[in-house]
């Protein structure tokens, strides 16, 4: 993974920002800071804080206090002049499918003011790097997923923003898009020093990140590189199976002195040499007990775990073990 140009500068700052809504606190003293070139995420489940900071940084919504700072001046996300100089990608499907690639493109950069000789020029372009320019006239509706994605991020670039800020940007893609839209915002930030802030949710797009701030209950509880943040987890990630997960825990602390956690119906603990110490357990457990065992390195979803004490995702097993 490549590094961002001068990790020393910094394009965004956002400090302090948060977000009520009646008596609860959505966002609490989210601060942070992004590079130049940098690829920047955050990474935490739903109901983290994740959609109301894209909110936030995007000007949909105003913060309770908190300030946010491009290229070192304080500026509104709602101004004009922060629009000018920020793309969004949304989640949801934001294409009118009854225009063509070429026209919605075009339909955005009159949005933001690109004069109309500019704007040609500029959409041919873009429609050639997207891998679109025999599809451009086309209506939007006839193409698959994965390419009104690419059109969804030209479409953001088309003003020649500094900063790109996409919210869960591969969701509902197939691997073959997911990889071919990863490829392009990382071929985007090579060419033109692109700075990217994405929220995600995945552990392998994460993965992609130059950096994650772990955002849990509204809260940021870490920030740092995906290699730093594994590293806080010791060892190997053995994984129990079984109907009775009390009693797992119990024979591992009474036979081995180790304190392993139940999470999500699952007996997990870390542990240096985990393939020496797994068949033991196996061993010393009665007949029938297990259902299955498993080890694997620990990955992003077992940081996130580290960090808060649940898992990353809601499904009922462990996720995001490095390959």
């Amino acid at each position: 993974m490549s590094t961002p140009a001068d990790s020393t500068a910094t394009r965004l700052r956002v400090e302090g920002l948060r977000v009520r809504r009646g008596e609860r606190t959505v966002l609490e003293d989210l601060t942070f800071r992004v590079g130049p070139a940098e690829v920047f995420g955050l990474l935490g489940p739903n109901g983290a804080g994740k959609t109301t900071a894209f909110q936030v940084l995007t000007g949909l919504l105003a913060p309770d206090s908190g300030q946010v700072f491009l290229d070192g001046a304080e500026i509104r996300p709602g101004d004009r002049e922060f629009r000018a100089r920020v793309g969004v990608v949304f989640q949801a499907p934001a294409l009118d499918p009854r225009l063509t690639s070429r026209e919605n493109l075009t339909l955005a950069a009159r949005l933001y003011a690109v004069p109309p000789r500019t704007a040609r020029t500029r959409v041919g372009t873009l429609l050639e790097r997207a891998g679109l320019a025999d599809r451009a006239d086309e209506p939007t509706a006839r193409l698959s997923g994965g390419m009104r994605r690419r059109i969804e991020l030209a479409r953001a670039l088309v003003h020649e923003p500094s900063l790109l800020i996409l919210d869960e940007p591969t969701a509902g893609l197939d691997e073959g898009a997911y990889r071919a839209t990863w490829e392009h915002l990382l071929e985007l930030r090579r060419e033109r020093g692109l700075t990217l802030l994405l929220t995600t949710h995945r552990p392998e797009e994460a993965e992609r990140c130059d950096r994650l701030a772990i955002l849990d209950g509204g809260r940021i509880v870490a920030c740092d590189t995906p290699d730093g943040l594994r590293a806080r987890v010791g060892g190997d990630v053995l994984v129990l199976e079984s109907n009775e997960p009390a009693e797992v825990v119990a024979v591992v602390r009474e036979r081995f002195g180790l304190e392993a956690r139940v999470l999500d119906g699952k007996v997990v603990l870390e542990r240096p040499r985990g393939h020496e110490l797994l068949p033991r357990i196996v061993e010393s457990l009665p007949e029938g007990m297990l259902r299955s065992a498993s080890l694997h390195k620990p990955g992003l979803g077992e940081a996130f775990l580290e960090l808060t004490g649940h898992w990353l995702s809601e499904r009922d097993e462990p996720i995001g073990a490095r390959p």
